[in-house]
């Protein structure tokens, strides 16, 4: 008589307003049982979901967690065996991640960074706030474009709501990034590349989702219009490196250890692409954009639990 070894189980882990997963996830619950994996979503913070039950959690749409950022970081320590690890969970959280990457030569906007522990006047903001251009003011730790702003330098009132968007911010104990605005993203919007295992999957466009000031967003972030695209060698080669520096700061060089990762880029004033965000944490794949990108990324998960 023989017993048959049960599935391999794992956690998708959501956030409680998408209980059931975002819809571009929910699909993997199928493609995983199709692989001979028994695979459901748990949402993140639910004190009764017993995540020692599972032989992996791979984190998807766990998008309120930015307002709890070091729970949310407290939370991915206890659990075993989690994709993308802690480490990188933890690195990639904190947007201070683009510092990192700056200084090991990847192309992204540049960034001033308000610390709320000097108690900046909104004088002392007023006169750090570029003098020539649109810029954009945002929270260090964010998600979905949420508490992000867009701003005219030369246009006072637009100025004065910048500097108290950046004070509220600072006041409630959130460090604030100040970055020009790209105004390639108006017409060329942005680009999102989708690896798995550290190999390229596909790329899609992303519209411009910044027209004006900070306004309190409905829902856990901001709509976007996506679309596929076929991404350049440049795009890709950038994207790489970006990956690359991210590796060797959390994954002991081994980009290939990242589950997921999507590196979005826009195009520099030179035309060449530059980093906005490397998303390593619970990025959208956008899998119904692309074919074959819902069997890749099921295979992957399917061959760890297995491993």
């Amino acid at each position: 008589m023989t017993t048959e070894t049960p599935a391999p189980r794992v956690a998708l882990a959501t956030c409680s307003v998408l209980p059931d997963l975002d819809a571009d996830d929910a699909p993997l619950v199928r493609a995983l049982s199709a692989r001979g994996v028994d695979a459901a979503p748990a949402v993140w913070d639910d004190p009764d979901v017993d995540w020692d039950s599972f032989d992996a959690v791979v984190v998807r749409s766990t998008w309120d967690y930015s307002a709890r950022r070091d729970e949310f970081v407290a939370w991915a320590a206890r659990v075993p065996r989690i994709l993308n690890t802690e480490r990188v969970l933890r690195w990639n959280t904190d947007k201070g991640y683009l510092r990192g990457l700056e200084e090991a030569g990847v192309p992204v906007i540049p960034t001033l960074w308000l610390d709320p522990a000097r108690n900046l006047s909104s004088r002392a903001i007023h006169t750090r706030l570029p003098a020539q251009g649109d810029f954009v003011i945002k929270p260090v730790v964010s998600a979905g474009a949420k508490d992000t702003g867009r701003y005219q330098s030369g246009e006072a009132h637009s100025r004065g709501l910048a500097i108290q968007h950046a004070k509220n911010l600072l006041v409630s104990g959130r460090e604030v990034m100040v970055q020009p605005y790209v105004t390639s993203i108006d017409t060329a919007g942005e680009t999102g590349l989708v690896f798995v295992d550290g190999e390229i999957s596909h790329a899609v466009r992303k519209n411009a989702l910044l027209t004006g000031p900070h306004r309190p967003t409905r829902g856990l972030y901001q709509q976007e219009e996506m679309s596929p695209f076929t991404a350049t060698d440049e795009q890709v080669a950038v994207a790489q490196n970006a990956l690359a520096v991210a590796a060797a700061a959390v994954a002991d060089g081994d980009a290939s250890s990242f589950l997921y990762a999507r590196v979005d880029l826009v195009n520099g004033n030179d035309g060449g692409p530059v980093v906005i965000e490397l998303e390593l944490t619970e990025p959208s794949l956008f899998m119904a954009l692309a074919p074959g990108a819902l069997d890749r990324f099921a295979d992957a998960i399917a061959a760890r639990v297995r491993r």
